[in-house]
């Protein structure tokens, strides 16, 4: 059962991984533990608006994983592009806004048309923000973001450009960075995934694999966010002595 007196994270990021090994330790293709990981991501969402968190961020597909073999990666296409018709129903239904960051002029045309009209029908709600990452990559997403503030201020030196000039172009600026990133299925690395926004977010990572991690894996990965002492570049000691004060 979960702490609702603990801290909550706002801003939660998973890297999503372990799809393919959950269906080969099963015998089955790989593209059906992506479709098995679908349900995952409906627990997840769940717990994440009953539990108050405010953004929920999910990498579901890297400028990297474009090198899988062709056959997963029209499989992934298919599935991706699947869950965009038949799962924004029911994000709208719970009040989700639904965004999708990344290069997206690499997929479809048919994909591209489905994530703007998925985009535009939960673009009001004012719940959870739930933002897929596709065909995204950090080092992309800190070029594109440099190459948007040049072209907005063309007579600026980029000697001028500092963080806080940069941060509106980064994708995702209107929303807490994420306090916590999630990994499953063994790995302890964040493969190019919010580089920026990451920097001081608390890791979590977990043997278990994306398709059996569920609301109370949640919960756990929760837990001891609340447990971790965020510094921010101070002592300890300052952070307790400024709590104590407030």
């Amino acid at each position: 059962m979960s702490d609702t007196s603990a801290p909550i994270p706002q801003h939660i990021a998973i890297i999503m991984d372990g799809n393919g090994r959950w269906a080969k330790s099963k015998g089955l293709p790989r593209f059906l533990g992506h479709e098995r990981g679908l349900a995952s991501v409906r627990k997840v969402v769940k717990r994440c608006r009953e539990r108050g968190v405010q953004a929920l961020t999910l990498f579901a597909f890297s400028t990297e994983n474009w090198r899988r073999p062709a056959e997963e990666v029209s499989k992934l296409m298919d599935i991706f592009g699947w869950a965009l018709v038949r799962e924004v129903a029911k994000l709208h239904e719970n009040n989700v806004q639904l965004r999708v960051i990344g290069e997206l002029h690499r997929f479809s045309q048919d994909i591209q048309q489905k994530i703007v009209e998925a985009q535009a029908k939960t673009a009001q709600n004012d719940g959870l923000v739930l933002t897929i990452a596709a065909n995204y990559g950090g080092r992309w997403d800190m070029i594109q973001a440099v190459q948007a503030w040049s072209k907005a201020n063309p007579d600026c030196s980029v000697m001028s450009l500092d963080e806080l000039a940069l941060t509106p172009y980064l994708c995702l600026s209107d929303v807490p960075e994420p306090d916590l990133l999630i990994r499953t299925g063994g790995e302890q690395r964040i493969s190019n995934f919010m580089l920026w926004q990451l920097a001081y977010a608390e890791f979590y990572f977990t043997d278990v694999l994306w398709p059996n991690f569920d609301a109370d894996q949640l919960d756990v990965a929760i837990a001891d966010f609340a447990r971790r002492q965020r510094r921010f570049g101070m002592t300890g000691d300052q952070i307790v002595q400024g709590n104590s004060i407030a």
